[in-house]
């Protein structure tokens, strides 16, 4: 099943799902409701190639927790990723064995592309 990992709360999340075409196409989860297992982000890991492709950057715990003068290994950003759903890129698309990650013009774009 194609799937989208996004923050109901996010209003760039809801911007660009209404923008989707065919987006009953895709099984919704937000992560707030329901956090990401450690089985999910293995699955996005494995797609991804890194946990620090899936880690945002933005986040304001980021900020709050001074991890930008921190190094932080692999491993580091798994503990974080499953640790609070602020610290995952948002949206993460899943959609037929390909991973999508964030809310990037290019990116979206290639989304829309694979659902229309």
């Amino acid at each position: 099943m194609n799937k989208i990992y996004y923050l109901a709360s996010c209003d760039t999340c809801r911007k660009i799902i209404k923008s989707l075409p065919n987006s009953n196409k895709l099984e919704f989860h937000d992560i707030r409701q329901n956090p990401i297992t450690e089985k999910e982000l293995e699955e996005m890991h494995a797609l991804s190639g890194s946990y620090e492709a899936l880690f945002s950057r933005k986040a304001q715990l980021y900020k709050s927790l001074d991890l930008k003068n921190k190094t932080l290994s692999e491993a580091d950003y798994k503990m974080y990723l499953l640790q609070h759903y602020t610290f995952l890129s948002r949206p993460v698309f899943i959609i037929d064995g390909k991973i999508y990650i964030g809310n990037n013009q290019k990116n979206i774009a290639e989304v829309i592309k694979v659902l229309s």
